[in-house]
C-alpha cells in the first residue's frame, strides 16, 4: 500500500495510507524510528451514525480523493460514505515549527435531517521501533488528553469540537491476550473510559456532534511528540491554546518561504506539469531529516512481504535528490547532507551502503568477501564517486572559501585519493564493487563513469584549495581510467555498452546484459562523448530492444529484471528512473517530443497527489514498489529543469 500523503517538518514524519489513516509516524528522525509501522498499528478513524458504525478501512464503504490543492504540504483527503450519508474532508499537516500532526476535519451531513455524528480517533503505537510490550498509555485529565509514552519518547493525542475538547476516550491493550484494540470498543457508540493501561497499548478518543441538515461541524485533532513527556504536553499546550488554524496558516507561510526558488523557475515550465513539479519539490523536502539524511522512501509497506523496508538515506540517492535543488539555489539541505556524509565517511575515503537517520549504519547485504576469495569493501564505488561529484556542483553553485575549508581536508581529499588508487591493475578500471542495483559485484560501466566525473571534480576542487599535486594526480587517474573504459566497457557485437566486467584467472569476463544506467552514466558523466558512435548505437540499442521505437515509451532497469517482476512475459517493470534518464538524452539532442512523451507518462503514472513509486506495472500500470520513491521526484524535478535550460 503507497503513500498518497505524506507529511514532515524535518523531525515528525507521517504517512497516511489509501484510507487516510496513518500508516507511518517517525519521530524524532525521518526514516527512523517508525512507532506505527505494520498492519496492526494502524490508526483508524470510525464514524458512528443513525446506530451503527463504519470504519474508513471497510471494505467498499468509503470513496477517497487525495489532493495537495495548497502551495504548502498539507494533505486534502475527501472521504464519502454514500449508504451512510456523510462526506468528511481532512486537511492534514505537520506543523513547521513544532512537532504536531494536526488534522483539520470538517464533517459534512448529507441527508435532509439533523443527526447526531459520532468521530472516533483511534492510535496505536509501538514506541521506539520496538514490538516488546513496555509502552504506557493514561488519560490525563488536567490536560483533556492522552498520553502514550515509553522511555524518550512521548506522544499527546487530543483535540477540541467548539472549544470543547472530546467527550469519551478509552485506553487498552491490542495485539496480546487475545485483544484485537480499543477501536473495537467503539462499536456500540460507547466507550468505556479506561483511564490506564500498559504493554502492547492503543487509545480511542470521541467527538460527538450534532450536524443539521446538509450543514457541517468541523473537528481539530491533534498527535503532539516530545523526548519526554513535559516536551510533548508543552506541544500539545501551544496547538491547543493557538488553535489549530493558527498553526495551519504559520505553516503554509513556511512553506511558501521554502518555495520561493521553485516559484522562481515554475513559470518556465509546461502548463500541464507546474502542479506536480510543486509537488515533487515539496515530497523530496518531506524525505530529508533536518540533520541532513535523504531517506529513500518513508513508504513502509514493503515490510508487509520483505525484511526491510527503504527507509535509509544512501549516499547515491541524497546525491540524485541533492542535485536539482542545488541547480535552483537551495543551499541548506546540501550543506546538512555533506556533514551527515562526512560524519559517516570510512576511514579509509568511501562511504558505506547505507545509513539510519541517525548516522548510524543501515542494514546491508553487502559481504567482504568475493568469490574467488576477492577481499573488498562492502561497498558500491559508485555512491562514493557521487556524493563527491555533486559536492563539486555545490561548490560551483556557492564558490565560498569556508565551504571548501570545511569539506576539503576530511571529504574530497579522502574520497579522491580512495578512488584514485582503488584502480585493477589488470583493466586500468576501477576495482569491482557492488553495482547501483546492488545486485552484481563488478567492475560495472556505470560506477566506472561516475568515478571518472568525480575525480575531474575532484582535480577541480584541488586547484581551488591550493593543491596542485592532488590535481594533478586525480586527473591523471581519470584520464587512465576513461582510457581503459574505451577499451574493454563497449559491446561491439550487440552495440551498446556493456553492464560490466570481472577479472578471473587473469581474464576479462564480460557482462553483456543490457543494463539502461550503463547508458545513462556513460553518456552524462562524460565517460564517452556524447556524439561518440558508442553513446548513439547504445541508445539504438535500448530503444530496439524495449520497444521505444514501436510506441513504448517506460523503461526497465535492464533486459529480464526480475526485482519485483509482476508479469514473466515482460522484460522488467518500468522505472520512473530509467524512463526519465532517455528524457533527459532526447533533451539534450533536440528531441523534444520524445522527452515530452516520457514526461507525460510519468505524470499520468503519477497519483493524484503527484506521488511517484519506484516502479509501474507495463502491463496494468499499477504502482509497484514504495511510494513515494525520493529518486524518482529527483530525476523528474531534474528533467523539467533540463527541459527549462535547454530552450
Amino acid at each position: 500500500m503507497s503513500r498518497p500523503i505524506v507529511l514532515s517538518n524535518g523531525e515528525l514524519h507521517v504517512g497516511l495510507n489509501n484510507f487516510g489513516m496513518v500508516h507511518d509516524f517517525y519521530y524524532p528522525y525521518v526514516g527512523f524510528e517508525n512507532h506505527s509501522a505494520g498492519n496492526d498499528l494502524l490508526h483508524r478513524i470510525g464514524i458512528w451514525v443513525d446506530g451503527q458504525i463504519s470504519w474508513l478501512d471497510s471494505p467498499g464503504e468509503w470513496a477517497f480523493t487525495f489532493r495537495y490543492p495548497h502551495s504548502a504540504l498539507v494533505g486534502h483527503t475527501l472521504v464519502k460514505n454514500e449508504r451512510l450519508g456523510v462526506l468528511l474532508e481532512f486537511d492534514d499537516f505537520v506543523d513547521a515549527h513544532i512537532c504536531a500532526f494536526i488534522r483539520n476535519i470538517h464533517i459534512i451531513n448529507l441527508q435532509d435531517r439533523k443527526r447526531e455524528i459520532r468521530l472516533f480517533m483511534h492510535q496505536a503505537f509501538a514506541i521506539g521501533d520496538s514490538r516488546s510490550n513496555t509502552d504506557t498509555a493514561q488519560y490525563l485529565p488536567n490536560s483533556d488528553a492522552v498520553l502514550h509514552y515509553r522511555g524518550h519518547r512521548s506522544f499527546v493525542v487530543s483535540g477540541s469540537h467548539n472549544g470543547a475538547p472530546f467527550d469519551q476516550y478509552t485506553v487498552g491493550l491490542f495485539g496480546i491476550e487475545g485483544k484485537k484494540g480499543t477501536y473495537c470498543d467503539a462499536e456500540d457508540g460507547e466507550l468505556s473510559q479506561n483511564n490506564v493501561e500498559h504493554g502492547r497499548v492503543d487509545s480511542t478518543i470521541r467527538f460527538k456532534v450534532n450536524v443539521k441538515a446538509h450543514s457541517s461541524q468541523r473537528i481539530h485533532y491533534w498527535i503532539a511528540a516530545g523526548k519526554s513527556n513535559r516536551e510533548a504536553l508543552y506541544v500539545h499546550k501551544q496547538v491547543k491554546e493557538a488553535g489549530a488554524l493558527a498553526h495551519l496558516h504559520r505553516t503554509a507561510d513556511w512553506w511558501s518561504n521554502w518555495l520561493k526558488p521553485t516559484y522562481e523557475v515554475i513559470e518556465k515550465i509546461p502548463v500541464n506539469h507546474r502542479m506536480t513539479f510543486l509537488q515533487s519539490m515539496m515530497i523530496l523536502k518531506s524525505q530529508i531529516d533536518k540533520r541532513g539524511a535523504i531517506i529513500a522512501s518513508t513508504d513502509t509497506s514493503m515490510l508487509n512481504y520483505s525484511r526491510d523496508a527503504y527507509g535509509y538515506s544512501w549516499p547515491r540517492d541524497g546525491a540524485y535528490t541533492l542535485w536539482p535543488l542545488i541547480r535552483m539555489g537551495y543551499k541548506d539541505e546540501a550543506y546538512r547532507f555533506f556533514e551527515f556524509t562526512k560524519a559517516g565517511l570510512h576511514t579509509d575515503g568511501y562511504v558505506m551502503h547505507k545509513y539510519r537517520a541517525d548516522g548510524a549504519l543501515g542494514s546491508s547485504w553487502h559481504s567482504y568477501v568475493h568469490e574467488g576469495g576477492i577481499i573488498a569493501p562492502p561497498i558500491q564505488e559508485d555512491e562514493t564517486a557521487l556524493v563527491l561529484f555533486v559536492f563539486a556542483e555545490y561548490y560551483k553553485m556557492h564558490p565560498e572559501a569556508g565551504v571548501l575549508k570545511e569539506f576539503y581536508q576530511d571529504m574530497v581529499l579522502p574520497m579522491a585519493n580512495f578512488m584514485s588508487s582503488f584502480v585493477d591493475d589488470t583493466t586500468g578500471l576501477p576495482k569491482p564493487s557492488y553495482d547501483l542495483w546492488e545486485q552484481t559485484f563488478q567492475t560495472s560501466t556505470y560506477t566506472t563513469a561516475v568515478t571518472y566525473a568525480a575525480l575531474i571534480a575532484a582535480a577541480d576542487l584541488a586547484s581551488a584549495a591550493n593543491d596542485p599535486d592532488s590535481a594533478v594526480k586525480w586527473r591523471s587517474a581519470a584520464d587512465d581510467i576513461q582510457t581503459a573504459a574505451h577499451k574493454h566497457l563497449y559491446n561491439k557485437d550487440r552495440k551498446v555498452f556493456y553492464r560490466g566486467i570481472n577479472v578471473k584467472d587473469g581474464q576479462v569476463i564480460y557482462d553483456s546484459v543490457i543494463d539502461n544506467s550503463s547508458i545513462y552514466g556513460a553518456y552524462t558523466f562524460g565517460l564517452f562523448a556524447p556524439d561518440s558512435e558508442e553513446v548513439k548505437s547504445s541508445i539504438a540499442t535500448i530503444e530496439e530492444l524495449f520497444g521505444i521505437n514501436n510506441g513504448a515509451i517506460g523503461l526497465p532497469r535492464c533486459e529480464n529484471d526480475d526485482y519485483r517482476r509482476v508479469n514473466k512475459n515482460v522484460t522488467g517493470n518500468y522505472w520512473f528512473i530509467c524512463s526519465l534518464w532517455l528524457a533527459q538524452y532526447y533533451i539534450d539532442n533536440n528531441l523534444d517530443d520524445k522527452a515530452t512523451k516520457i514526461v507525460d507518462w510519468v505524470k499520468s503514472h503519477a497519483m493524484s497527489t503527484g506521488m511517484m513509486a519506484e516502479q509501474i506495472d507495463p502491463i496494468t500500470n499499477q504502482i509497484v514498489s514504495p511510494a513515494p520513491l525520493t529518486w524518482s521526484h529527483a530525476e523528474y524535478v531534474s528533467t523539467m529543469l533540463d527541459m527549462i535550460t535547454e530552450k
